[in-house]
C-alpha cells in the first residue's frame, strides 16, 4: 500500500513541477512581449543628451549630460557610467544604484533632451530635405511626413540605401551594392501612398539615406497657352493630344501643321520629327506618343500673326471696316 506520507509527496513533487512549467512558460511569454516591443525603445547613442530628474539629490537633479563619442555620461556624485547601447530606463536603473551610497530609497527619472545619435538624411523632391533624427520607432511614411512630404514634381519611386551594420532591407527589391557595405531598394510612391502594400512602409534604420528623385518631364513650347514641363508622374509617356490638352490648347496664332517633336539621343544629337498637329486633332493622324524630356514645339504662323496684329490695328482705330476688310 502506498502509504499518506508518499501520496502528498507525489502531490507536492507534481505541483511543484507546474510550478516551474508556469514560470518557464511565463519567463518565455515575457521575452516574446520585451522582443515584439523592444524596437520601440530609444536607444541611446553618442551625441544624445539626456536630463536628470533625483529627488533629494541637489547635485545632479535637472543636470544634463551629453553622450560621448565613446558612449559614457558623466555626472556628480555618480562618475562615468556607460550608457551608449542602453534605453534610458536601464541608465535610470544604474543611477538609481549608484545613488544608495547616498540616498536609502533613489526616485530617478531620465528623458533624452536631444536626439543625435540616429540621423536620416531624406534628400530629393520633398518638400523639406535634410537630416533628421529618430526618436524612437519610424516608419517610412512617419519619415517623409517629416520632410513635409513629396512635392508635385516627384517621381515614381523612392530608393532606400542601409548600412551593412543593420542587415538587408526588408523589401523584394532589395539588393547589396558593388560594395557589399549598402543594401539598397525602391518603394513605388504610389503603393506606398495607398496604402497597398503594408510591408513597403518598412521601418527606418539610424543612417538610412531616402532618396525621392525628380519625375520625368514633357515640354511643351510654342505657340501654346500654357507652355512648360510637365510631369508625367506613373505614366512612362504622355501623347501630342494629352500634352495640348495640359497646355490649354493652341494659340491662335499657332501653325499646328508644322509642329515638331525635340527628343534627346543616346549622344548629345537631338532628333526632331515632324508632327502634323492639325491631323492629329482632327483625327485623320494617330496620335504620337511623347518620352521623357521630349520637346514638342508648335509654331507660330506669320500670316496669321499678321492678320491677327492687323485686326488690334484696326479695332484700336475705330475703323471696323477696314479691321472687317481684313478678316475677308
Amino acid at each position: 500500500m502506498i502509504s499518506h506520507q508518499q501520496v502528498s509527496g507525489v502531490f507536492l513533487c507534481a505541483v511543484h513541477i507546474l510550478t516551474i512549467g508556469a514560470c518557464l512558460v511565463g519567463v518565455g511569454f515575457a521575452q516574446s512581449i520585451s522582443s515584439s516591443i523592444s524596437t520601440d525603445i530609444y536607444v541611446l547613442g553618442p551625441d544624445d543628451q539626456i536630463t536628470v530628474r533625483a529627488l533629494d539629490v541637489e547635485e545632479i537633479d535637472g543636470k544634463t549630460a551629453r553622450v560621448d563619442l565613446q558612449g559614457y555620461i558623466d555626472l556628480p556624485l555618480i562618475g562615468k557610467i556607460k550608457a551608449a547601447g542602453s534605453s534610458v530606463e536601464v541608465v535610470e536603473t544604474e543611477l538609481s544604484n549608484r545613488l544608495r551610497k547616498y540616498v536609502r530609497d533613489p526616485q530617478v527619472s531620465v528623458t533624452v533632451s536631444e536626439y543625435h545619435s540616429q540621423p536620416v538624411s531624406v534628400l530629393g523632391a520633398v518638400n523639406i530635405p535634410g537630416v533628421y533624427n529618430l526618436t524612437g520607432r519610424s516608419t517610412l511614411e512617419q519619415v517623409l511626413s517629416r520632410a513635409g512630404g513629396l512635392r508635385n514634381d516627384a517621381g515614381n519611386t523612392i530608393n532606400i540605401t542601409r548600412a551593412r551594420d543593420w542587415g538587408p532591407i526588408p523589401l523584394p527589391s532589395a539588393k547589396s551594392d558593388d560594395s557589399g557595405d549598402f543594401s539598397t531598394a525602391e518603394v513605388n510612391v504610389k503603393s506606398l501612398l495607398e496604402a497597398k502594400n503594408p510591408q513597403d512602409n518598412i521601418t527606418v534604420k539610424p543612417t538610412d539615406i531616402i532618396s525621392v528623385p525628380r519625375a520625368d518631364l514633357v515640354y511643351i513650347v510654342g505657340a501654346v497657352h500654357r507652355p512648360g514641363g510637365f510631369v508625367l508622374n506613373e505614366r512612362e509617356s504622355m501623347t501630342v493630344l494629352q500634352a495640348v490638352s495640359m497646355s490649354e490648347g493652341l494659340e491662335k496664332t499657332s501653325a499646328p501643321k508644322n509642329a515638331k517633336i525635340i527628343r534627346s539621343g543616346t549622344t548629345s544629337k537631338r532628333t526632331e520629327i515632324p508632327v502634323n498637329l492639325s491631323n492629329i486633332l482632327s483625327g485623320r493622324s494617330s496620335d504620337v506618343p511623347l518620352l521623357a524630356n521630349d520637346i514638342l514645339f508648335v509654331p507660330n504662323s506669320a500670316a496669321k500673326n499678321a492678320t491677327l496684329r492687323a485686326i488690334e490695328a484696326a479695332i484700336q482705330t475705330g475703323s471696323f471696316a477696314a479691321g472687317y476688310a481684313i478678316i475677308r
